[in-house]
């Protein structure tokens, strides 16, 4: 089956959630420092958190059943912390993550997110906790992520969340996407490439 990533705006998420616990968590646990030698991205979804599953057998969040098709994932502070490898928010995506909601993210993580549509929202360690337990209590439950509410609910409470105004705006309005911008834009490229001096002296 063809995989679907985000692309253009991103105003609204839907799906089901899970939790992954514990602060510090670094993009060496999320994807395994062996696993950058990869001449792709594609299998790199199989891998996430590889030596955490490994060392739980089975019952590690991203291998429960429960959570299998869940999109969006509920994590503490400062979550993709460690080096800047941009392969940790790909391993996520590629595994099926479109959201990750959470005390605080570390920098270049958060960006490397933005770069593939993954936003990463913020609210308080008290409503992390309470989402968290609301998620744990029913996993089958299906959650709403509206941008411009800046918010998340099951229909019956309500989150509130936090977003860099910066963020928000390339979100909003699909400014994340630099490849799908630069393919828009592909006849005014090529009349630009056309009309250069200095290669139509070689013409």
């Amino acid at each position: 089956m063809k995989e679907e990533f985000p692309k253009g705006e991103i105003k609204s998420i839907k799906g089901r959630s899970f939790v992954i616990k514990g602060d510090d968590i670094d993009t060496d646990r999320i994807i395994p420092a062996r696993f950058l030698k990869c001449v792709s991205f594609s299998a790199l979804g199989e891998q996430v958190f590889a030596d955490d599953r490994k060392e739980l057998q089975g019952n590690h969040p991203f291998d429960l059943a429960k959570n299998k098709g869940a999109n969006i994932l509920i994590v503490n502070d400062n979550f993709g912390c460690g080096s800047s490898r941009e392969h940790a928010p790909q391993a996520l995506m590629r595994w099926g993550i479109r959201l990750i909601i959470g005390e605080s993210f570390a920098e270049i993580f958060f960006g490397n997110c933005l770069a593939l549509g993954i936003p990463c929202l913020t609210s308080s360690k008290k409503q992390i906790a309470t989402l968290q337990d609301l998620v744990n209590e029913n996993p089958k439950q299906i959650w709403n992520f509206k941008l411009d509410e800046l918010s998340i609910s099951n229909q019956r409470e309500i989150f509130r969340l936090n977003l860099e105004e910066g963020a928000y705006k390339m979100l909003y309005h699909g400014k994340w996407d630099a490849t799908s911008q630069l393919l828009d834009e592909e006849e005014r490229i090529k009349k630009t490439f056309d009309n250069l001096p200095y290669l139509n002296n070689f013409k």
